[in-house]
C-alpha cells in the first residue's frame, strides 16, 4: 500500500478538527487559509500578530477559526486549549524563527523553540483525540559544514548560532518524546519536518530578503544587501505546506509507515543568491534599486545549505511544483497587489488554487 495522493490527502481534512500553533505568522496564516479552503475546523494558538501589516489580518482569519491568543511558553494554557478542542490533527509551527533575533535574545529563542516544543508535546501526549502530529523545525537543525550536497534526514544535528542550535535541540526533544510516548501502533502518528527558506506574499519579518525589498521599495529607498552572494534553496511557502498536509494525512492513515523525520526543499538547480532574488523582485515590480554594503562585523550565518529530499520524493510522492522563477513571480504579484490596494485574500486564494489543481 503506497502513500495517499495529494488529492486524497487534501480531501481527508474536510470536517476534521485541526490545531495549529503559530497560526498568526507567515507560514501559519498560509496553512490556516489552506486548511479552511479544504473544509477543516481550525483552532489556532499563537501570539497576536506583530504590529504592522499582517497576512493573518489581511485574510480576515480570526472570525473564521477558533482563534486563541497565547504563548507556547504557557504550558497550562496551551494544554487547556488543545484538550478543550480535542483535535485529530496537530501542526506545530510556533517558533522564534529569525537567526539575527536569536543572537539578540538567545534565552527567549531557546525558551520558545525548545521549551515551547516540550509544552506542545506534553499537551499532545495527554490528548487522546490526536491521531496525526506534524512537528515543524528547520533545515538549520543540521550541523552545517557547508558542503555542496544536500543534508539527509539521518545526518548530524547541531547549530552554530542560537537559532540553529535551538532547532537541533527541538529535534532531539521530539525524538525522545516520539520514542517514549508517541509510538501507539493503532493511534497517533508523529513526524518532524525540516524545510528551507520560504518566500511568498504576506511576509513582513525583519531581516528577510523579500520583506526588506518590499519595505525599501515602498519607502523609495535602495535595497541594502549585506550578504549578496549567500545562496539559499528558495521555495514558495506553499511547497513545504503541501508536504506537511500530505505527511499529516498519511500519518493519520498509517502511523507507523510515516513516523520519522522528513525534508521538504527545492531542487538544487533552484538555488539562487540573495542578490539574484532582490534583482528578480525589482524587475518584477518594475521599481527599486540595489545597494551592496559590507558591515564591519557580521555575525555568522550559513552561506550554503541544501536539503536532500529523496525520501519525500520516493516514499510520500512529494515533489516541489513551482520552479524558482514562478515562485518569485507569484511573490512579486502578491506584493504588487498589496501595494496597489487590491484584495490580497483573493490573490492568496488564487495562488493556492493555482498550486493545488486538486482543489475544487
Amino acid at each position: 500500500m503506497g502513500a495517499l495522493s495529494m488529492r486524497d490527502a487534501l480531501a481527508s481534512f474536510a470536517g476534521k478538527r485541526v490545531f495549529i500553533t503559530g497560526h498568526t505568522g507567515f507560514k501559519g496564516s498560509w496553512m490556516t487559509f489552506l486548511l479552511k479552503e479544504v473544509g477543516a475546523d481550525v483552532m489556532g494558538y499563537a501570539f497576536a500578530p506583530e504590529p504592522g501589516p499582517s497576512h493573518f489580518e489581511l485574510l480576515k482569519l480570526a472570525p473564521r477559526i477558533h482563534h486563541i491568543v497565547g504563548d507556547i511558553a504557557d504550558a497550562a494554557g496551551l494544554k487547556k486549549a488543545l484538550l478543550d478542542f480535542q483535535p485529530e490533527y496537530v501542526f506545530h509551527l510556533a517558533a522564534q524563527a529569525l537567526v539575527k533575533r536569536s543572537y539578540q535574545d538567545p534565552v527567549g529563542t531557546f525558551q520558545a523553540n525548545v521549551m515551547g516544543s516540550v509544552h506542545l508535546l506534553e499537551a499532545v501526549r495527554h490528548c487522546a483525540s490526536v491521531r496525526s502530529l506534524v512537528y515543524i523545525t528547520s533545515d538549520k537543525c543540521y550541523e552545517n559544514v557547508e558542503w555542496v550536497w544536500g543534508y539527509r534526514e539521518n545526518d548530524r544535528l547541531g547549530g552554530r548560532d542560537p537559532y540553529s542550535a535551538s532547532k537541533g535541540a527541538a529535534e532531539v526533544v521530539f525524538s525522545a518524546y516520539a520514542r517514549s510516548y508517541l509510538q501507539d501502533p493503532d493511534g497517533l502518528g508523529a513526524a518532524s519536518t525540516r524545510a528551507g527558506n520560504v518566500i511568498g506574499g504576506g511576509d513582513w519579518a525583519a531581516d528577510r530578503i523579500i520583506p526588506d525589498c518590499i519595505r525599501a521599495i515602498e519607502a523609495g529607498m535602495p535595497i541594502v544587501l549585506r550578504n549578496p552572494k549567500a545562496t539559499r534553496p528558495w521555495q514558495h511557502v506553499l511547497e513545504p505546506l503541501s508536504g506537511y498536509v500530505l505527511l499529516a494525512a498519511n500519518l493519520h492513515a498509517r502511523p507507523q509507515a510515516f513516523d520519522s523525520a522528513w525534508n521538504f526543499g527545492p531542487s538544487s538547480i533552484e538555488v539562487r543568491t540573495v542578490e539574484d532574488v532582490a534583482r528578480a523582485i525589482v524587475a518584477s515590480l518594475g521599481r527599486g534599486s540595489i545597494q551592496v554594503e559590507q558591515p564591519a562585523h557580521v555575525q555568522h550565518e550559513a552561506q550554503l545549505l541544501q536539503l536532500n529530499c529523496d525520501k519525500a520524493h520516493q516514499q510520500l510522492g512529494w515533489s516541489p511544483r513551482w520552479p524558482v522563477d514562478k515562485t518569485l513571480d507569484a511573490t512579486a504579484h502578491w506584493y504588487a497587489a498589496y501595494l496597489g490596494g487590491k484584495d490580497v485574500e483573493e490573490v492568496t486564494r488564487a495562488q493556492i488554487h493555482d498550486y493545488f489543481p486538486e482543489l475544487p
